[in-house]
């Protein structure tokens, strides 16, 4: 038996009256608004009707485009991500564009293969969520015309759009909330520096350390190896084994709060009365743990849509000078922080 032959895009165009360029505007949400809105709904009736599916290939045939963004994160399995991927198809979707999504696992080599796939598959752009301070495969990608934009990190000298939440003004808010409580003694748990994520809340923390008049004692910084609660439980330990005195602690991301949280009931320590712990990013369940987690929050949504929406623009626009945008956060006090004993 012979297959019927496909509904084509003139097929729906002769049905509905109208040009078959017409009926290509109402049928793409990005160009849609070119066309009458009583028009629009004709069309799109019609194509139901009809049973219509556009051709994604002769599409990016006939544009040179593939309306498809490749989105690179490094772990799916940590809940900061995703509601930014959320944030990304909220904007990609009504443009008709979508999203693949790969996790690189933070393994260099992976994230290469996987971009390397991406762009076979003739993407067009990339939002990065992997970046490291140094990160020369970046730098090559942005030599070649690629369009991209980071997410939440930064490339040192790099020229390249954007999008992240304000570091320094999370971690200030979070060591004047631990001031204004009594404590004088803060550590911190940091993020690995060679992200610029955790040498920015580093920086930061130091910053609002010494602008209190508190001494900057390196004995109160420990650097976690990864973004994860087991470095973050290693990093407490560091803490604890330098036998210096604190009653509080900023982890720079609530992955290594959770760690912070293990050690503690590990030494039978006590959260907040003996020692009060602030993250950062307000993972979802947060106020579900015992004591609830007091953080800050960042809107994590926001950030994926103004990525894409920087994106579009590097694709309209590509000599367009590269802007950041910091997003704004706020501290979300819980049962973790309390004032110090004594």
């Amino acid at each position: 038996m012979l297959r019927p032959r496909p509904v084509r895009l003139r097929d729906v165009a002769d049905t509905a009256g109208v040009h078959p360029a017409t009926a290509s505007r109402a049928l793409n949400p990005a160009t849609r608004a070119q066309v009458g809105a009583d028009t629009a709904r004709r069309v799109l009736r019609v194509a139901k009707d009809l049973g219509y599916r556009p051709n994604p290939i002769a599409r990016s045939l006939k544009t040179a485009r593939s309306h498809t963004v490749g989105l690179i994160v490094p772990d799916l399995a940590n809940p900061y991500f995703p509601p930014i991927v959320r944030g990304v198809e909220s904007v990609l979707e009504p443009a008709g564009h979508h999203a693949w999504i790969v996790d690189t696992r933070g393994d260099p080599e992976r994230e290469r293969a996987q971009i390397e796939s991406l762009r076979s598959r003739q993407v067009d752009g990339l939002i990065v969520a992997t970046a490291l301070r140094e990160h020369p495969y970046l730098r090559a990608l942005h030599a070649e015309g690629v369009p991209v934009v980071l997410v939440n990190r930064s490339v040192e000298g790099l020229d390249v759009p954007c999008v992240s939440p304000d570091d320094t003004s999370g971690i200030t808010q979070a060591v004047r909330h631990l001031l204004g409580l009594g404590h004088t003694r803060l550590a911190l748990l940091g993020g690995p520096s060679r992200t610029s994520t955790g040498a920015a809340r580093t920086r930061a923390f130091r910053h609002a350390v010494r602008d209190a008049g508190l001494a900057d004692d390196p004995a109160l910084l420990a650097e976690a190896a990864e973004w994860s609660e087991e470095s973050g439980a290693r990093a407490m330990r560091q803490l604890l084994d330098n036998r210096s005195e604190f009653t509080a602690v900023v982890a720079g991301n609530d992955l290594l709060a959770l760690g912070c949280y293990d050690v503690l009931a590990e030494h039978g320590i006590d959260c907040p009365g003996a020692i009060s712990v602030v993250g950062f990013n307000d993972m979802p369940f947060l106020s579900r743990l015992r004591p609830a987690l007091t953080t800050v929050r960042v809107p994590h949504h926001a950030v994926g849509a103004e990525a894409a929406r920087m994106l579009f623009d590097c694709m309209a626009e590509p000599a367009r000078p590269a802007r950041s945008l910091l997003l704004p956060v706020s501290l979300v006090v819980r049962e973790s922080t309390a004032p110090p004993r004594g």
